[in-house]
Parts: C-alpha cells; sequence; structure tokens
C-alpha cells in the first residue's frame, strides 16, 4: 500500500494509464500543481482537481472513478467503530428491519448516509468462502442478503397511501427508487473493491476493476453490451467517413467551364477570353462497396461493421455491401433504410447465403464476388474490406483483387487482428496489403485514426 500522497498520486496517474485513459507526463505534474491550491481533507475536491486535469472525454469518467476510490478511499475498515447515532444496529439488526431502512434511504437517503449504510452491509455480508480456507469479498452475497429490487412493492404501498395508482405520482417514486438501487448497487461495490484492495494490494485489484474505455474495447472481445453503447458511436464516423471520401474524390477538381461567364469577362478584353470561369463543382456523395468477413472468428468486428454500413447508407449515393465466409452474397436488402438493426443482424445471419462448408476462404470468396459482383466496383467507388486474412490455408487470390482494385477509386483494407499476429498461422495479411493498404483497426480509436488519415 502506498504510505504517502506522492506514491499514491504516482500509483494513481500510472492505474489510469494502465487502464486506458491516456495521462501525458505534463498532464500529471498539472493534477500535481492543483494539489496544492485545494483543500486535502475535502475529498470531493480531490475528486473534482483530478478530473479536471486528467479526464479529456466524458467516456473516461467512469473508470477515472472507480480508480480514483481504490486509490483514495472515503474510509477505512478501521473506521468503522467510530460511527454514533445510527437510527439501528447494522451488526445486530434482523435482516427485515436492514431491508426497511434500505427501503428509507432509497426514496430520502443522502450519499453520505448510503455510502456509510453500504460499508456496514459490506462489513456483515459480504465476506465469503472463496475455496478451500480462503475468504474473499463479494457483492452478490450483500445483495441477495438484502434484494433491493424487490422493496419496491413495499415502497410504493407506504409512499402512495391513499393515492391513485399509475399516475405521475408512481412513476416519479419509480424512477426515484431505481436510481435509489444504483446508487447503492455502486456504494456495495466500491467498499467490496477497497476491501480486496487492503487485502490484495491495489494494483492488483485495480486491473481488473476496470475495463477499457469504449472507444478502445478490441472489436474481437466486445460484448452484447458494449455493442449496444457502440452504436451511438457509429453514426458520427459514418459521417466523417464519408466526409473524408468525399474530399479525396473531389480534391484538385473544377467544374465544367461556364461558357457565359467566360464570355462575359472577355468583352473587357476585346472579346479574347483571356479570364476562364469554371462552374463550382457539383456536391457529390461517392459510392462505397463493403466487403465484410461475417466468419465466427471475427463475429464481434463484422457486427460492428455492419452497424457502420447500416449508418453508411445514409452518408452515400450508392452502398453495397457483401458478406462473405467461404462463399459471398450480398447483404444490403438487410439494411433498407427504417429496418431495425437487430432484426436485420438476425435475418442476415439466416437468410444470407454466405456458407459452403464453414470455413474462411478468403480466395473463393474474392472470385465468387468478382464473377457475380464485379461491376459493383468502377471509378467512382470507394472498395472497403474488412476481415483478418486468415484463409485456411487456400489460395489468396490475389490475381483477381488487384483486379477489383484497379477498377476502384480508392481502397482500403481494415483488419481486427494486431498487426504483429498478421502473416502468422493462416494469415495472408502481408501478401493482400501488398495490393490494398492495409490499417489494423482493432477499436474505435484505431477506426477514427484511419479515417482521419484520409485527408
Amino acid at each position: 500500500m502506498p504510505d504517502s500522497l506522492v506514491d499514491r498520486h504516482v500509483g494513481f496517474v500510472h492505474a489510469l494509464r494502465a487502464a486506458g485513459v491516456p495521462v501525458s507526463v505534463a498532464e500529471g505534474l498539472d493534477a500535481a500543481h492543483a494539489l496544492r491550491v485545494i483543500e486535502l481533507a475535502d475529498r470531493e475536491s480531490l475528486r473534482a482537481a483530478y478530473a479536471a486535469t486528467l479526464v479529456k472525454k466524458p467516456a473516461y469518467r467512469p473508470g477515472f472513478d472507480v480508480l480514483f476510490d481504490l486509490w483514495f478511499p472515503a474510509a477505512t475498515t478501521g473506521m468503522y467503530a467510530e460511527r454514533q447515532e445510527k437510527a439501528i444496529n447494522p451488526q445486530e439488526a434482523t435482516v427485515e428491519e436492514l431491508r426497511d431502512h434500505l427501503a428509507s434511504l432509497l426514496t430520502g437517503g443522502i450519499d453520505q448516509e448510503m455510502r456509510e449504510f453500504a460499508q456496514s452491509m459490506v462489513e456483515r455480508f459480504g465476506r465469503q468462502a472463496a475455496g478451500p480456507g480462503r475468504q474473499g469479498w463479494f457483492s452478490y452475497s450483500v445483495m441477495r442478503a438484502l434484494s433491493p429490487e424487490t422493496l419496491m412493492a413495499r415502497i410504493l404501498r407506504n409512499v402512495l397511501a391513499g393515492q391513485e395508482r399509475g399516475g405521475l405520482a408512481e412513476k416519479t417514486v419509480r424512477q426515484q427508487v431505481n436510481a435509489g438501487v444504483r446508487r447503492f448497487e455502486e456504494a456495495v461495490a466500491t467498499d467490496v473493491r477497497r476491501r480486496i484492495a487492503e487485502d490484495s494490494g491495489i494494483e492488483r485489484i485495480a486491473r481488473s476493476a476496470v475495463r477499457p474505455p469504449l472507444d478502445q474495447i478490441d472489436f474481437l472481445r466486445v460484448t452484447k453490451a458494449d455493442l449496444a453503447r457502440l452504436r451511438r458511436e457509429v453514426y458520427p464516423l459514418a459521417r466523417r467517413l464519408a466526409a473524408r471520401l468525399t474530399i479525396k474524390h473531389r480534391k484538385g477538381r473544377r467544374g465544367r467551364l461556364d461558357f457565359r461567364r467566360t464570355m462575359r469577362a472577355s468583352l473587357q478584353s476585346g472579346g479574347v477570353p483571356l479570364t476562364t470561369h469554371f462552374r463550382p463543382p457539383r456536391p457529390h456523395k461517392p459510392e462505397l462497396v463493403i466487403l465484410c468477413d461475417t466468419s465466427d472468428s471475427v463475429s464481434s468486428f463484422a457486427h460492428f461493421t455492419l452497424l457502420l454500413t447500416y449508418a453508411l447508407r445514409e452518408q452515400f449515393t450508392k452502398v453495397r455491401a457483401f458478406g462473405f465466409v467461404d462463399t459471398v452474397d450480398e447483404i444490403t436488402r438487410f439494411f433498407v433504410p427504417g429496418a431495425d438493426v437487430v432484426e436485420a443482424m438476425t435475418r442476415l445471419a439466416n437468410e444470407a447465403d454466405m456458407v459452403r462448408f464453414g470455413r474462411t476462404n478468403y480466395g473463393h470468396s474474392l472470385e465468387r464476388f468478382a464473377e457475380r459482383y464485379g461491376d459493383a466496383i468502377g471509378p467512382k467507388t470507394s472498395l472497403l474490406i474488412l476481415g483478418d486474412a486468415r484463409s485456411n490455408y487456400q489460395p489468396p487470390a490475389l490475381d483477381v483483387l488487384k483486379s477489383l482494385v484497379s477498377r476502384s477509386r480508392h481502397a482500403y483494407w481494415l483488419n481486427p487482428e494486431p498487426r504483429r499476429q498478421w502473416d502468422t498461422g493462416d494469415s495472408v495479411a502481408g501478401d493482400y496489403s501488398t495490393v490494398v493498404p492495409m490499417y489494423e483497426c482493432r477499436n474505435v480509436a484505431q477506426l477514427t485514426a484511419f479515417i482521419e488519415t484520409l485527408a
């Protein structure tokens, strides 16, 4: 355990970096300087000073708060004996008395009362057997003992006594109670993490307590809950990608000759057209063809890229999407405007003809694409290939890919695997990258960086 404030500061900054929160040396020094002008005994002022100097994006704040509570805890275990004048004795009261007290906190308790009650409940119910001869601290045993989610009916009966049910008053109480339950769950989890840190060390629990920020979660390890959150990130990225490709499409081009303006200007030089005028180029949305590996090995990445495809349809004149495993099928029809994206994914999995034998085969898929859909690519088309380039040792069909790329205006390949894994095992990423510029794209941050390179 760190003994001094300097040790805690250094450890906290290091933990933030390890959790994916970017903190530069200068920002760490800014935070240290901020500590000189605040009241260190005021924990919330300390939290605010660190947040103001170290947190750049709202997505980083949840992880920051978890680590702050570990490195600068609100209490230590030895402080519990000092509490006075409690409404109930948390170590001696019955479970029903504790549930009654929790019900009152869910509707009217302040944060400090909620935190102290959560700490006492962890003290009473949180320590459980964690293996032969070992014990540990757990949130689930506290929540199982008190079951706060089952208190809603009791609270509604007490708060709405004599009032009409189903109206605004009931809705307000339900929202208040649900918010209170979330506060209690978080307070319990915070105290459990603090106790584990006291027993095992802060660094150990910090490594497992914080997930990476949303924009740094690996596509190949993303969960369903993460995908739901990532949907909000897709539309801004789709707009930026469309804007970047449009700039590249129009860069260096001028509109058609404006004959009238040119002849009118020539009157000043005796009818000699010394200055030519051009019409401004018409706004143009580029066409896009997406070729996406939908095999199980990259299923989470494919799910995200199909979300991106869905969003891109609103930004381009024409978007055609094709999915493949060992053969290819056009999947544009599943992403018609207004379609529910989850339903579209389900239909795609059940109806699309992308599998012959079930083993990924990039070479055969490219050949089949060229045979059936080769006319989808033309001089106005941007080709975007999404996949890990692992083809189960089958021929890569490089000549087919070269032909497709030569007919397109731009071509890019986004690979969800770390670059160090390219060309290992059955990967032919190196061969394909000689034909198409290939970018490592494991998370939203890298996808954003790729879009920025298109300027």
